[in-house]
């Protein structure tokens, strides 16, 4: 379903509250819609929808306002013949630069010739990323390109989903980005491998409940034995996810 404005502001008001901060993020957006406006994507929707699935997937790691904007707007300068001077102006110097960050890094072409070209590209990736928050709208970038990749040659999603693997995933591994992580390889994997992908997801349909079960008495046994002695403590748990099974898989066990 297209996502809206709304929708995206409202998981934004969940942890940013300061009306100037917000006051930028509707500007970008408004400025985004102007830019965009006629643009479709191939799926069919509006071009407009893509920058602010960015942003929303964003959220769930809190991004901050200037991350968000930045987000809403970094297709504006390639393909809208927007000047970055322009960004600049409107949102001022540090917004403007992870625009421009991330308008350099789609400039990249990436090739996967050997195991010392893929490290080089991730450095060249990570150097021209001064500001970690370029790196971290990429990663959103590209996760938000593989959840609408079925548009694609078949041709064109196994290079996308090969690109991805190599060089991106290990790069939201380092950050400690594994909710963006974890969700980048499995799309890897069911353009890389859809038997193998499918073949996983469909045991695990079967068995989740168990699973979530399982979690679940563990968090309560271990959160009983922190209670007996006083100790403060969070838990989160979950089960094992799709690729890191399939890892496991490949090497026997």
């Amino acid at each position: 379903k297209d996502l809206t404005f709304d929708k995206l502001n409202e998981k934004i008001q969940a942890y940013i509250t300061d009306p100037n901060e917000l006051l930028v993020i509707k500007n970008a957006y408004d400025f985004a819609n102007k830019k965009h406006f006629g643009q479709k994507r191939l799926t069919g929707e509006d071009y407009v929808v893509h920058p602010l699935n960015v942003a929303y997937i964003l959220t769930s790691i809190k991004a901050d306002f200037e991350t968000l904007s930045a987000a809403l707007l970094h297709d504006v300068v390639e393909d809208c013949n927007v000047n970055i001077d322009e960004i600049k102006e409107e949102f001022g110097p540090n917004i403007a630069f992870l625009v421009d960050g991330v308008t350099k890094i789609n400039k990249l072409n990436f090739s996967r010739d050997s195991e010392s070209t893929i490290n080089n590209q991730r450095k060249i990736l990570v150097g021209l990323s001064e500001d970690v928050r370029v790196i971290i709208i990429k990663l959103a970038d590209r996760l938000n390109n593989m959840q609408t990749l079925f548009v694609h040659s078949e041709a064109k999603q196994r290079k996308i989903a090969r690109e991805t693997l190599d060089i991106l995933t290990p790069i939201a591994g380092r950050l400690g980005i594994n909710s963006i992580k974890q969700e980048l390889e499995e799309y890897c994997l069911r353009y890389l491998k859809p038997d193998e992908y499918y073949d996983i997801v469909e045991k695990l349909n079967a068995s989740k409940t168990e699973r979530d079960n399982s979690v679940a008495k563990m968090i309560d046994s271990v959160s009983e034995l922190l209670n007996m002695h006083g100790i403060k403590h969070s838990i989160k748990g979950r089960s094992k996810s799709i690729y890191s099974i399939y890892r496991k898989l490949e090497k026997g066990k």
